[in-house]
């Protein structure tokens, strides 16, 4: 989102070339995870999985920060300058979407442990009705992370600010040194919990009495799949502290730094999720296939797949 503040400063034929680019990779990768979350809703075997649940959660999650990425490009460009509220509001939605994606990894590295180390009584404790209660914890606790700042801004701004119009940026509206404290505090904290979470699925994974089997295997390489992912999260906590360093080596190559480095950020790691799930997982897959190739009457068997983790 930081490469429109340099709106002003690109010519306009360059600014319009980054923009449209930058939108069009977007819309492609919302495109893709739109398909699976068709295929997810279609067929009945993903809804009853908490596995493909919380696979699912990531994906809208990802649709969400990269569908309101868009629309404050296009807007920034076409306004330049927006409601205050409205700014808000979308930040609000944005940035916790956003939050949601490690807490969903760490999830997701827990039911795979869950069925490798106690697989019979993963699925009375995977239940669907439980993934959701996480999924809706998930969206409460980063939600309880952003509020406090907003509680902050309402109280200290007057009324007319918030029907007053401003670039929508999050440094912008939240502009006090002790908000910023608070973020970083938090974020190291959160981050350190998920990768703890991670560390332990995996080693519990691989020491498991069935860790020479297929299945344990799987489970231990999505784990590290987690972790991987996980660490392109965390690029976004040091995504101004890595351009501010590129730059004082490069200063004549600012804007350009600014938009590949934000682009490989907050863009380019939105497809992973589809590229490690949609074709890795061999359910998915055959379903994928179904969807763009009709005539594929390859035959599945869902309930053999499902014991397969991934």
């Amino acid at each position: 989102m930081n490469t429109t503040a340099t709106r002003n400063k690109d010519p306009l034929h360059i600014a319009i070339l980054k923009s449209g680019f930058t939108v069009v990779f977007s819309l492609s990768i919302i495109y893709i995870n739109g398909i699976l979350i068709h295929i997810f809703r279609k067929h009945q075997v993903f809804n009853m999985n908490s596995r493909y649940i919380l696979y699912i959660h990531l994906v809208v999650n990802d649709i969400i920060m990269l569908a309101l990425m868009v629309l404050l490009i296009f807007l920034s460009y076409v306004l330049f300058t927006i409601n205050v509220s409205f700014c808000i509001i979308t930040l609000i939605i944005a940035i916790t979407s956003n939050l949601n994606n490690p807490l969903t990894l760490a999830a997701m590295a827990v039911e795979c442990y869950l069925a490798i180390c106690f697989p019979l009584r993963h699925p009375q404790i995977c239940t669907v009705k439980k993934t959701y209660i996480v999924i809706s914890l998930i969206w409460f606790l980063n939600s309880l992370v952003i509020l406090p700042d907003v509680f902050v801004v309402v109280a200290t701004r007057p009324a007319e600010y918030f029907n007053s119009k401003i670039f929508c940026m999050w440094t912008n509206i939240f502009t006090y040194p002790q908000l910023e404290t608070k973020r970083d505090i938090f974020n190291i904290t959160y981050l350190v919990i998920v990768w703890l979470t991670l560390f332990y699925a995996y080693f519990r994974i691989l020491f498991t009495a069935q860790a020479a089997s297929a299945n344990a295997k799987k489970a231990r390489n999505t784990v590290l799949l987690h972790g991987f992912q996980l660490l392109l999260c965390m690029l976004s906590y040091v995504h101004s502290i890595m351009i501010e360093g590129i730059i004082k080596f490069f200063p004549g190559d600012a804007l350009i730094i600014r938009f590949v480095i934000s682009l490989l950020i907050q863009v380019t790691p939105r497809l992973i999720s589809p590229i490690v799930y949609g074709i890795r997982d061999k359910l998915f897959r055959k379903y994928l296939k179904r969807y763009f190739l009709p005539s594929n009457k390859a035959s599945i068997d869902p309930k053999k797949m499902e014991k397969n983790p991934t």
